[in-house]
């Protein structure tokens, strides 16, 4: 089946999953799961920011890193951070030393605080954009990367001064924290994700 493979545990799963045991935690535990703790909403969308021109395996090795130089992703505190912040994660070698995105992470943050304070939480603002389900088979090849509707939280985010928040970034988030279920057809993985979509309280 088209970006089906199955590993040695004799597991189907997504093509892109199975090459580490990390990958394999990951897609298997965490990927297309539904999310609504705004914590953990604000951490992916940094994380998927600082992971623009690298591998996102690079960004997961080193998420427990990024946790601890940013406070656990508690974006209010996040906000708070300085100069003296930005110079003390610009020398931590356990992330990704990028002054742009660690800047963006900082601004985001202080977005984060305004839009939840708006909306009555992140969570309940970013579900707001969760598209239609997918038709019931998926394949590699009808994958989007972009859709309308990430085009549209892109937008909506940039406007209120978000950075590093492209609808390509956006959608892999969406894919991530499950507004989507794009586990592909064949993928042992799916109707899991399915169920838990299923059963999900939306914000």
């Amino acid at each position: 089946m088209n970006g089906i493979v199955v590993g040695e545990d004799g597991v189907a799963r997504c093509w892109w999953a199975d090459s580490t045991a990390d990958y394999r935690a990951y897609h298997d535990t965490e990927w297309g799961f539904p999310v609504a703790d705004d914590q953990r909403l604000f951490e992916k969308l940094s994380l998927e920011g600082f992971q623009a021109g690298l591998s996102w395996l690079t960004i997961l090795r080193k998420r427990e890193a990024f946790r601890r130089a940013f406070a656990g992703f508690e974006y209010a505190r996040v906000a708070r951070f300085g100069e003296d912040d930005v110079a003390r994660l610009l020398a931590d070698a356990g992330i990704v030393r990028h002054r742009g995105k660690i800047e963006a992470t900082i601004n985001n943050a202080g977005r984060a605080v305004e839009l939840a304070g708006e909306h009555g939480s992140l969570a309940r603002f970013i579900w707001s954009f969760e598209p239609d389900q997918h038709a019931p088979e998926l394949d590699r090849a009808g994958l989007p990367s972009i859709t309308s509707e990430s085009r549209a939280l892109a937008r909506e985010l940039k406007r209120r001064g978000w950075r590093f928040v492209g609808p390509t970034t956006v959608y892999a988030f969406m894919q991530a924290m499950g507004l989507v279920n794009d586990h592909l057809t064949g993928c042992q993985v799916r109707a899991r994700v399915q169920a838990a979509r299923e059963s999900f309280t939306r914000p």
